[in-house]
């Protein structure tokens, strides 16, 4: 491969980065921006989202990897607007 051909793989790696860039921008911009507070209507979305709490782990070597992500996910959502300071504690 000539240096050449290079050249024109990163310039077009570099046009498909802006496209979706700007096609990020553009979602963000329809949500009301990065952080912004919002509720839809109907849907379990927005600042009120409720999970329910893993059932007990019931020590089947198949059953850990679940069972850790749904305590991640559990513990992520919980803790999502908490300061650090009330997390430690």
């Amino acid at each position: 491969m000539s240096q050449h051909d290079l050249y024109a793989i990163i310039r077009q790696q570099q046009k498909q980065l802006a496209a979706i860039q700007a096609q990020i921008q553009v979602l963000i911009a329809r949500v009301g921006g990065v952080g912004a507070e919002r509720r839809v209507e109907g849907s379990n979305t927005g600042s009120h989202m409720e999970v329910v709490k893993p059932s007990t782990f019931n020590g089947k070597a198949g059953k850990v990897g679940g069972f850790v992500t749904a305590c991640k996910l559990y513990l992520r959502i919980k803790m999502r607007k908490v300061t650090v300071e009330e997390q430690i504690q």
